[in-house]
């Protein structure tokens, strides 16, 4: 089960943390580097099933439409991270 947005802000302290809306059921957590502010992580493939079967999306519609829409909207330093897994 993914963590909820509350249960992120209560682990970092920070309510200022930027959610991808839409796409809670992928919230893998959070992340961080050093002098930057943390960040929410999503796994890729589920935001990408989640157009799928929400939206009744192909999955190339999903695809094309995920990168351009959500994984390539820069909103600033806290901007979440969408990670893709090997294989």
């Amino acid at each position: 089960m993914a963590p909820t947005r509350q249960e992120l802000v209560e682990l970092t302290g920070d309510d200022e943390l930027l959610f991808a809306d839409g796409f809670d059921d992928a919230i893998l957590g959070v992340g961080g580097r050093c002098g930057r502010p943390p960040v929410v992580v999503y796994d890729r493939d589920r935001c990408i099933q989640i157009l799928v079967d929400r939206d009744g999306m192909t999955l190339d519609e999903a695809q094309e439409c995920f990168a351009f829409n959500t994984e390539g909207a820069w909103v600033g330093d806290r901007t979440p991270l969408f990670l893709e897994r090997p294989g």
